[in-house]
């Protein structure tokens, strides 16, 4: 079963997110901001992330760039999932390694698309 770590320092975003993933058999990890999530993906096996981009303590770039200079960790797919929408947000998100960049919400549906094609591929 995969399992998919959600960063976001919205309780609300968490379960939203949370409650799409356990839909599909996936086990959900959460973490409040990006140092919470650094700690936590020493200790599981993740084959997602799910990131947002502006959270306390550790912004979402500045995790995905952390974890991306981890050897273990060059490969998972991230998915960024924000409110922000300008094209240098985007492109921000690229240069630190995410796969992809989404504007939430993020519609079910969508979501599920590509955790299949990232995850169960």
């Amino acid at each position: 079963m995969a399992t998919v770590m959600v960063v976001d320092d919205s309780k609300t975003v968490r379960s939203y997110h949370g409650t799409i993933l356990k839909s599909m058999g996936i086990d959900v990890l959460e973490a409040e901001n990006g140092m919470e999530a650094l700690e936590k993906s020493l200790e599981s096996d993740i084959d997602m992330y799910l990131v947002d981009v502006n959270m306390p303590i550790m912004d979402g770039y500045s995790f995905v760039k952390d974890l991306r200079a981890q050897n273990v960790h060059k490969t998972v797919p991230i998915i960024m999932i924000t409110t922000q929408e300008k094209e240098e947000d985007k492109i921000s998100a690229y240069k630190v390694g995410a796969n992809l960049f989404v504007t939430k919400p993020i519609k079910p549906e969508e979501l599920k698309a590509y955790i299949k094609i990232l995850v169960e591929s």
